[in-house]
């Protein structure tokens, strides 16, 4: 159920009872736990703990505070540890200058060259960031355009720098601080961050969770990790466990691919995955790529997309969820008659609906289906992404005629339904001119959502 990233189960307190540490992680749900080393030596105990152990993974490097006596021939020794089967990352690395144990030039060389290791053997890192972000984000920014995927742990940059990282497609991970009574900064720049962009991490044996804190901290704990950042984003643990589990699978290798789910629940909203066909190409889309949200598989192809019966057999009764929401990674208009049909058994069984779409439905029908969406469609959700005609079709990848084609499909729809347009949270998007067009101009609600 639960991977946990990030546990220094090599550390001397830990000598004498690893087996009976193992065995408590997995009652609590444990699946797997990823062991980075912070030098040679430790690499080397993390290789032989996961050699040992199945459940355990490693990941070799040298930490900044052991940088000192950096040099070439400690670079040389990684690369030989990283070509073990079980070592799934360069790590854990990084910057630290909050403490003066090394010098800052020699850290910057020894995360540099690790980096550099990192692209040469095909391997994410895992980064240590502390009192250190300037630096660390010039560096990270500097191999732009490469391959390079990371994780940063025990994340203490700015809500900013967190979405700068995650349009590089890097991962946030937070320890057990964001359980802490006075770390309400913290957790509210977790609240921003999407779990699809989320690891879980206990950082072993440091950083223990409430209401464990004196303790030693285990991989049990991970638990309280995810049930706290299951709290934040009003989820329920499963979801954090589920979504988080496949991130570590997609930068890691650890776990596996779930099966292609055709519904699929996050919070207490059942979605139902129509199509993964769209008549749009969105940046920010990963519809030709794995296909997977909060942990579902959505993949799949046109000649896999299910009747309605399917649909209806697997929502059961609707009530028990709060909506039943038709999105995938597709346009669902393009099924049009199969969402009809849907939404017509929920609505008679006293469930409540909801359409995301990208305003399309016109267009893609050829004639106007908004008169359709009464008492069938509660709420439609409308990409509305760009104010400006030339940067939607860039983001979309789509003709720019096709902006006037939404925008009037939402000023339609919004004589049958409750209507909501949104945008996705980039840097380059004008939010604040997007909520004015919006709430003004054309007369429905506004909503953010976050980059993932």
């Amino acid at each position: 159920m639960f991977i946990d990233t990030h546990a220094h189960l090599f550390y001397a307190n830990f000598e004498n009872d690893v087996d009976k540490v193992i065995e408590k992680a997995k009652q609590s749900g444990v699946d797997y736990i990823l062991v980075p080393g912070t030098d040679v030596e430790t690499s080397k105990k993390a290789i032989e703990l996961s050699d040992k152990y199945e459940i355990i993974y490693a990941a070799v490097g040298v930490h900044p505070h052991d940088t000192k006596d950096w040099n070439e021939s400690l670079l040389d020794q990684i690369e030989i540890l990283s070509k073990h089967p079980k070592v799934v990352a360069i790590g854990e690395i990084g910057l630290d200058y909050f403490y003066d144990f090394s010098p800052k030039e020699k850290q910057i060389e020894a995360f540099t060259s690790q980096i550099e290791l990192a692209l040469k053997v095909n391997k994410p890192i895992i980064v240590h960031n502390r009192d250190a972000n300037f630096d660390m984000m010039n560096i990270i920014r500097s191999f732009k355009g490469s391959n390079l995927k990371a994780q940063f742990h025990c994340f203490a940059g700015s809500l900013e720098d967190a979405r700068e990282l995650i349009e590089l497609h890097h991962y946030i991970s937070f320890t057990g601080n964001i359980t802490f009574k006075k770390m309400d900064s913290l957790r509210n720049i977790l609240s921003r961050i999407s779990v699809e962009n989320l690891l879980l991490e206990t950082d072993s044996p440091f950083m223990t969770p409430v209401p464990h804190r004196g303790e030693r901290n285990d991989p049990a704990f991970v638990k309280l990790v995810a049930e706290k950042i299951a709290e934040v984003h009003h989820l329920r643990v499963e979801d954090v466990a589920r979504t988080t589990s496949y991130n570590a699978y997609k930068l890691f290798g650890i776990g596996m691919k779930p099966k292609v789910s055709f519904t699929y629940q996050i919070g207490n909203s059942l979605y139902i995955n129509v199509t993964n066909r769209c008549n749009a190409d969105c940046v920010f889309c990963d519809r030709k790529g794995d296909a997977v949200i909060n942990g579902y598989n959505l993949k799949m192809s046109k000649a896999e997309e299910p009747d309605a019966e399917v649909y209806i057999k697997e929502i059961g009764d609707p009530t028990n969820y709060k909506e039943i929401v038709f999105c995938g990674y597709g346009e669902p208009t393009i099924r049009w008659d199969v969402v009809k049909q849907v939404a017509k058994y929920v609505k008679e069984n006293g469930g409540k609906t909801r359409m995301n779409t990208d305003g399309h439905g016109n267009f893609i029908n050829k004639r106007d289906i908004t008169p359709e969406l009464k008492d069938l469609i509660d709420t439609v959700s409308i990409s509305l992404n760009s104010t400006d005609p030339e940067q939607y079709s860039k983001l979309m990848r789509v003709d720019p005629a096709l902006h006037r084609e939404m925008i009037e499909f939402a000023k339609k729809a919004k004589n049958y339904t409750h209507v909501v347009m949104s945008i996705v949270g980039l840097n380059e998007v004008d939010k604040e001119s997007a909520k004015k067009f919006v709430t003004e101009e054309i007369g429905v609600d506004f909503r953010e959502r976050e980059y993932f």
